[in-house]
């Protein structure tokens, strides 16, 4: 196999770094930097349409794109420790906070770093209003998850699963782009505290 990765800030890679850290796998890899636009290479395109980092390319020329999905192919080769969860609800759970994840936080982030953001100012369509009506939107999602950990130690519950990760690595990237989480979040900052000093975290 061989993962197609891009540095920090990029939550999206880092989220299989660090799945692949709490797994233990060490994964062959190959750098494609964003800033260049290698991304939007022809022969990366080739692999990706969406022109979009990470993908995984395994053994028989077979490309999985999308970094949820990468992270499925790495849990059904290697089970243990689960991180999706083995119940019925264990799973169903964490697929919820995943897509909580997805839905609430990561759109209006993507928005302010899209929109507003000096690396992003060479990309056409921008709208910086647009981009600013955001910010008060990733204010309210982190909220939303702040309440959300109330009483719990993980996102999820009682184990760190891959909602972890992809809360971690969405807080992290909202704060490279200047979005901190509020002060007033004591839930979630705790959590961020914890999770954070996982050894996998630095992946």
């Amino acid at each position: 196999m061989l993962f197609y990765d891009s540095p920090n800030p990029a939550p999206n890679p880092r989220r299989v770094r660090i799945f692949a850290a709490e797994k233990g796998i060490e994964l062959s890899s190959k750098e494609v930097s964003i800033p260049k636009r290698e991304q939007k290479a022809p022969e990366y395109v080739a692999k990706n349409p969406r022109g979009q980092t990470p993908i995984l390319e395994l053994d028989d020329g077979t490309v999985i794109a999308e970094s949820v999905a990468i992270m499925r192919y790495l849990e059904a080769e290697q089970p243990d420790p689960p991180l999706f969860g083995t119940t019925e609800r264990e799973i169903a759970e964490i697929e919820m906070w995943n897509r909580r994840v997805e839905m609430i936080l990561m759109p209006a982030i993507a928005a302010v770093w899209v929109h507003t953001h000096p690396f992003t100012a060479a990309l056409p369509g921008r709208n910086v209003e647009w981009g600013e009506s955001n910010r008060p939107r990733v204010v309210e999602g982190m909220r939303f998850f702040d309440g959300s950990l109330e009483g719990r130690e993980y996102l999820a519950g009682s184990a760190f699963s891959a909602a972890d990760i992809l809360l971690l690595t969405t807080v992290d990237f909202a704060k490279f782009i200047g979005l901190e989480m509020p002060s007033e979040c004591a839930n979630l900052l705790r959590w961020h505290e914890r999770v954070s000093a996982r050894p996998s975290a630095s992946a």
